[in-house]
């Protein structure tokens, strides 16, 4: 019979609007001021250090919701913005300088809600307020490296085929390389050998000298993989620290945007940049006079380094390994009891390190941090100069050769081990990057902005289904519910898609659907009061009234469909909020026009004889 659906086309239109229904829900239960307090080099979170800041708290008169300790990181949940202030400050003089107190946002999510993957729509910095950084990654020192890299390999395949020569210098000034060699038999095999072998390096000769600079196409190359390691290590890190939906994303040649939503502490956000540092291995040097080396009579090939508590050490200037090459790292305990890293390495990172440690068993190799702060100093474009940071964090005796899997030994603690094992699984920097941009949006402009938001929904809302109900009567009460399903099953999806993240030109591309979702309903409308005009029965005008007007439907939205994915292609940040609630807002009111309306008008007026619709 015309205009008559089969049970099971009800059903899985019902289906998918509970569905949507049960992921939209989480969206009611509003986020908690909370503390996100995790454990800094040095510093270890256990159930007796939880239970102590829990007395602390009390005594303060502070009465917090809920301490729950997660995977060595402590969330405290308050109840108000005031008490999460007190709080810091509270926890911070009692945990010390070992941990990072942070604020944040908690979600209140139900269990059974939770259980099933549900969880709220993830909110942009305009919405829940965070910290926003723009990076610079100094690719000076991108270069630097590879040349004093390409130096390493250049002493050693010399070596290798026993060529002699008197020295290899690196000039970072001018980026290049200078060869001296002893005759002209060695220069001439070390021209063919660099052609051979290095590539990279574009050489000129001048006798017995040879210049030797990176090419074009491998400065770009390194310049390229310097800023994807970068940021696949940034992201990494900000996983591994626990903050919730980062964004790190990349600007330009050499720029890289960081943004932590619901991060309110600065500090903590500079922490957890500060922290992608880098990581060289080296052997000490055993033989030399640490006491000459103090008075500033260093060897020839050794450095002078320090470590945290303060002890010289000298340590090779050739460097083993790199922190480039590992794959993994994981804390755990040596068979005598005592904390240990297992690390894993690459295949090239193997390599290298079973040859540099082949005739060094016995011999002890250091761990050295690298940090580069901003100095004084500043560049041609007005940027700090960044000041290179040098630190043992270890050192350990090499009981065998090592290769892609190896443990460091003689850690402090515990909790020594496992930040160590954090910093080198999460990788480390291939360049130095600072800070030359810093934004901090407070909770407070986000709930403003939420709250603009959601009014400007529902006075678009309202007026929308009053013009329907008024000009399509009985009609206009059908295409007003499908409206309403159409915002659960936008929310629905946002909810849902991973990596969907509402900002407040998201917002507004949800007001623009409420406007446009209608307009499908208007086409059939229209389309069946013509259909009535010429004389069709009841049952006809519906059915050709839907049938016809699809095409114009689908024409319309399609083109409004490419747009958007055209915003989301090229477009970045807000541009690319507004495309995705946009494009989800198009499929889901075409879905709830012409098939959810449909059902409905069927299942009221459909095969039925009538003189007359109510539209």
């Amino acid at each position: 019979m015309l205009n008559k659906n089969p049970l099971w086309r009800y059903l899985v239109v019902l289906g998918l609007l509970l569905l949507a229904l049960v992921y939209a829900l989480p969206n009611l239960y509003p986020e908690q001021p909370a503390l996100n307090i995790s454990a800094s080099r040095g510093g270890e979170l256990t159930p007796g250090l939880v239970k102590q800041l829990a007395n602390e708290f009390d005594r303060a008169g502070l009465k917090p919701q809920a301490l729950e300790l997660n995977n060595g990181q402590l969330v405290v949940r308050f109840n108000s913005a005031d008490e999460q202030l007190a709080g810091r400050e509270l926890a911070s003089s009692v945990l010390g300088n070992n941990y990072i107190t942070a604020l944040n946002l908690a979600p209140t999510t139900p269990a059974w809600l939770a259980a099933i993957g549900a969880g709220p729509m993830k909110l942009g910095l305009d919405l829940r307020g965070g910290v926003h950084f723009l990076l610079a990654v100094d690719m000076q020192a991108v270069l630097d490296k590879q040349l004093n890299d390409s130096a390493q390999q250049l002493r050693a395949l010399l070596r290798e085929n026993q060529i002699r020569y008197q020295s290899v210098s690196v000039d970072t000034a001018n980026q290049q390389l200078r060869l001296s060699l002893r005759d002209n038999n060695d220069a001439a095999a070390s021209a063919k050998l660099i052609t051979q072998q290095l590539p990279e390096l574009q050489q000129s000769a001048d006798g017995l000298s040879f210049t030797l600079k990176l090419t074009e196409v491998r400065q770009k190359q390194v310049r390229e993989e310097a800023l994807q390691q970068n940021l696949t290590i940034i992201r990494n890190r900000v996983n591994e620290i626990g903050v919730a939906e980062p964004l790190v994303q990349r600007q330009g040649a050499d720029r890289i945007i960081v943004q932590l939503p619901g991060v309110q502490d600065t500090a903590l956000a500079k922490e957890i940049l500060g922290a992608t540092a880098s990581l060289e291995f080296r052997l000490v040097d055993t033989e030399a006079d640490i006491a000459a080396a103090l008075a500033g009579r260093l060897p020839p090939n050794a450095e002078l380094y320090y470590s945290r508590d303060g002890q010289p050490l000298l340590l090779e200037k050739r460097i083993m390994l790199t922190g480039d090459h590992i794959n993994g790292a994981s804390a755990g305990y040596d068979q005598y009891g005592q904390p240990k890293v297992s690390i894993k390495l690459d295949a090239q990172g193997g390599t290298k390190l079973s040859a540099a440690t082949k005739d060094a068993v016995g011999r002890r190799m250091a761990s050295v941090f690298i940090e580069y702060k901003p100095g004084e100093a500043l560049t041609a474009d007005g940027t700090p100069v960044l000041l290179k940071q040098q630190e043992v964090i270890n050192d350990a005796t090499i009981q065998q050769r090592l290769g892609m899997s190896f443990d460091i030994t003689g850690i402090a603690s515990p909790a020594e081990a496992q930040n160590l094992a954090t910093l080198l699984r999460a990788g480390a920097l291939i360049a130095p990057v600072q800070i030359i941009e810093e934004r901090t949006i407070g909770p407070s402009l986000g709930q403003e902005n939420i709250a603009l938001g959601v009014s400007a929904i529902q006075w678009g809302l309202a007026a929308v289904m009053l013009f329907m109900l008024v000009y399509y009567k009985a009609f206009g009460m059908v295409a007003n519910i499908a409206l309403m399903a159409n915002l659960v099953l936008i929310i629905g999806v946002l909810s849902m898609v991973p990596g969907a993240t509402l900002t407040l030109p998201g917002m507004a591309g949800i007001v623009l659907t409420v406007g446009m979702a209608v307009d499908a309903n208007v086409l059939i409308f229209e389309r069946i009061r013509e259909e009535l005009s010429e004389g069709r029965s009841v049952q006809q005008a519906i059915h050709l009234g839907y049938d016809r007007a699809f095409a114009t439907i689908a024409d319309s939205n399609i083109t409004t469909l490419l747009v958007a994915l055209v915003l989301f292609g090229v477009g970045t940040g807000p541009v690319k909020g507004f495309a995705v609630t946009l494009a989800i807002g198009i499929l889901t009111s075409i879905f709830t026009a012409v098939v959810g309306t449909r059902l409905l008008v069927n299942l009221i007026w459909g095969g039925r004889r009538l003189q007359s619709l109510p539209v």
